[in-house]
């Protein structure tokens, strides 16, 4: 008998096989060899009048993550994964994409992982007044035991594949275990579906002031969205997924997806205090005795744990906010070229966000075991259904029409590269995402970076001013210099594919 939206500690009873019942009552799981998503393996099928607006791979287009899916080969690993589930006890979990209930989806996630279930209640929307339960927008197939024997034949990248059929309004999932194709997958939909109705869909995490004030957090994974936006003087809206229509902004999700690798009490207490039954940690280290070490990556980078919002104390109950005044950019600069922070105008947030210029933090994907350099436009392109420059004019016309300012905050090295410098203290880069919430900075004597025409404070409250301006913690200024003409030249040839 198929299981159907069950509840937490229905989920729970089921997936203590799968797992082991930490000291904090949340249960922890592997999956496996995949301990990240799998970019390479992912397909959108071609053909039909939904495919036309697909931002494609191709010759011209070779960075687009959008691989095309030929008919017979969704045939193919479509009827793998629904053979796998056939005649099993499966999972049924329905949710919701977009707290807002103009912008919508009804999701429904089949799989017979029971832990996988878990994920998708807790990372999904889990009631909405007024939606229809009988109407399905969009379903999901998870069978991490459905393999592509045959991959090579149907010319898919491995065993392993994540297929989208805008069509048929189907997903299928294979060979893989990890719990973020399934959250990544629908936000690569969302992508799709949102800014062609003019609302925007960004990869960013949003808090609020006690004023009401909202701001957004925009970065890939491991540049401190989640970190940052978990602010204990401010109610948190979401962490990673928004949208942001005439009404302002609203959280796609109904759960945070943080990493847990080093977390401490000290360091990011709201994320530690939502580590408790009900959440879902991933890949962590834990004994026999269920006792869990944060520290250790033996498994992976990528230690994860998902959680319902509801475990976060300060939140904006609606997952709604007003239209945003600050729009924050983080980027983890592995050379250590990059100041701190810098105030960008309109014209330098478009550029920016076009760049997408951070560095990929290990584990996060396949084969990326260190900090690697990376240019991934709008700060997500893995999940860019559209042509970036569709996400840019919608941002861009949001941030002019409702004055937002804009500012880049580089959370990577300093005082050197990556294995030279040090990571920036995260002590240091709250007090200055403080002063930008606080609008103080805003206020500040600047001064101009050279080469890349960025305006630096000359002094930000709680930090010291000589680290500002990122050439005076070099001891080789000519090293400096050198490198930072080596990062320009990588933005110019990177933009150049935008000025074709």
């Amino acid at each position: 008998m198929d299981k159907y939206n069950l509840s937490y500690e229905e989920l729970f009873k089921a997936e203590k096989n799968e797992g082991v019942v930490t000291e904090f009552g949340a249960v922890s799981v592997d999956t496996g060899k995949f301990t990240g998503r799998s970019p390479e393996d992912k397909f959108i099928v071609a053909g039909g009048p939904g495919s036309e607006q697909v931002w494609w791979r191709d010759e011209k287009n070779p960075t687009s993550p959008n691989k095309p899916m030929a008919i017979e080969t969704w045939d193919y690993v479509s009827s793998l994964v629904k053979e796998q589930l056939k005649d099993k006890k499966v999972y049924v979990m329905d949710g919701y994409l977009g707290a807002r209930k103009e912008a919508q989806m009804k999701v429904r996630l089949i799989t017979e992982i029971a832990w996988q279930a878990h994920f998708f209640k807790n990372m999904f929307l889990r009631k909405t007044e007024g939606s229809d339960p009988s109407i399905i927008d969009w379903t999901i197939y998870s069978a991490p035991k459905a393999v592509a024997k045959d991959w090579e034949k149907y010319g898919l990248n491995s065993e392993v594949f994540i297929a989208i059929n805008l069509e048929k309004q189907e997903t299928v999932i294979g060979g893989t275990w990890y719990g973020g194709e399934i959250k990544k997958g629908m936000f690569s939909l969302a992508n799709y579906f949102l800014p062609l109705k003019g609302i925007g869909s960004f990869h960013c995490s949003a808090n609020e002031g006690k004023d009401g004030n909202t701001a957004l957090f925009f970065g890939l994974s491991g540049t401190g969205k989640t970190t940052l936006s978990h602010d204990p003087k401010r109610k948190l809206i979401g962490d990673d997924e928004h949208g942001w229509d005439e009404e302002g902004i609203f959280n796609l999700e109904g759960g945070c997806y943080a990493k847990m690798i080093n977390i401490s009490k000290e360091g990011e207490p709201d994320i530690y205090k939502a580590i408790r039954r009900n959440a879902l940690l991933e890949n962590v280290v834990v004994d026999d005795k269920g006792k869990v070490d944060f520290t250790d990556a033996s498994k992976t980078e990528n230690t994860r744990m998902s959680y319902p919002i509801e475990h976060i104390e300060r939140r904006v109950k609606s997952l709604t906010g007003r239209h945003p005044k600050t729009v924050i950019f983080l980027t983890c600069d592995s050379f250590g070229i990059l100041p701190p922070v810098a105030k960008l105008t309109p014209e330098q947030a478009k550029y920016w966000f076009l760049s997408g210029y951070t560095a990929k933090i290990a584990g996060t994907e396949r084969g990326i075991n260190e900090p690697k350099a990376a240019f991934s436009p709008c700060f997500g392109q893995s999940f860019l259904t559209l042509h970036p420059t569709k996400y840019a004019q919608i941002l861009e016309k949001k941030i002019k029409q409702h004055h937002c300012q804009v500012y880049l905050v580089n959370t990577g090295w300093s005082g050197g590269g990556y294995g030279v410098g040090q990571r920036m203290n995260l002590g240091i880069t709250r007090k200055i995402v403080t002063e930008i919430l606080e609008a103080r900075l805003g206020k500040a004597d600047y001064i101009k970076m050279s080469l890349f025409e960025l305006m630096i404070p000359k002094q930000v409250k709680g930090v010291e001013a000589e680290i500002l301006n990122p050439k005076n913690t070099w001891l080789d200024k000519s090293a400096y210099e050198a490198e930072a003409k080596k990062l320009a030249s990588l933005f110019k040839e990177n933009f150049k594919r935008f000025r074709n």
